[in-house]
Formats: C-alpha cells, structure tokens, sequence
C-alpha cells in the first residue's frame, strides 16, 4: 500500500523572483504536484470524473530553511501522516541533494456536489482509502 510518493524537479526561471530566489508561493504548487502524482501512483487522478469526488484543501503550511535557484534540481517527497474517512493529511519534504530546503504540510478533505451543487465532505471511496496508508 503506498504511503508516499516522491517526485525530482527543476526550478524554472518563471518560478524564481527578481532575487533569483524560488518565490514562496511555488512550493504549494510543487507539494499539489507532487499530490497528483501521488495520486497516479494509487491507478487514480485527483480530478478523476468517475468518481465524482473532489478534494479542496482545508489546511496547508510550509517553512522555508534554505533558498532553491533556477536550474536547481530537488526532490518533493509526501508522507501520508493522517486519515479519516473524510480526510487525507501529508507532510512534505523538499531536499537539494542532502540539504533540506523546506517542510510542508496539507490537509484535503473529501467531498461531493449535494443536489442542491453544494459541495458536502463525504467518505474517502473504498478503492481509494484502501490503498493508501499512514506512516510514522
């Protein structure tokens, strides 16, 4: 059963500010890519029209301890650190080489447009929640 993914990246020059710096705001787009592909890896996609499902984030944070610069190479890895029948929470590491560039966490819960096309929290599907696993 998975309990995380990894993904390697680059640093695009789009996604660096006028210092040259990663701008904060891209490593909540790498932790939702890094997600996507965690979610590929279970047979699924978190956009996945079948099951009619989706899933908002409730919670998400990241500390940032050392810069990433263009071209740079680094490593996003998610554990999965919670799960309830609604919810799915992971913890992220980014690392260039040995050094540890910054910590995330992210909360989804899972729900379903109502009748009314209200979005309610709803179970996790079965084929889903079975595959995934909580790690220490």
């Amino acid at each position: 059963m998975p309990s995380g993914h990894t993904i390697t990246r680059r640093v695009e020059f789009s996604e660096t500010d006028a210092a040259g710096i990663v701008h904060y705001s891209n490593f909540f787009k790498y932790m939702e890519a890094c997600e996507h592909a965690f979610f590929r890896s279970l047979g699924t996609s978190i956009a996945d029209k079948s099951t009619g499902v989706g899933w908002p984030r409730v919670h998400v944070s990241c500390d940032y301890r050392a810069p990433l610069y263009f071209e740079d190479e680094f490593r996003i890895a998610l554990r999965v650190t919670g799960k309830t029948r609604k919810s799915l929470s992971y913890e992220f590491t980014f690392e260039r080489g040995d050094i540890a560039i910054a910590g995330g966490t992210l909360t989804v819960c899972c729900v379903r447009k109502d009748e009314a096309g209200e979005m309610k929290a709803t179970d996790i599907p079965v084929d889903i929640s079975d595959k995934i696993k909580i790690t220490d």
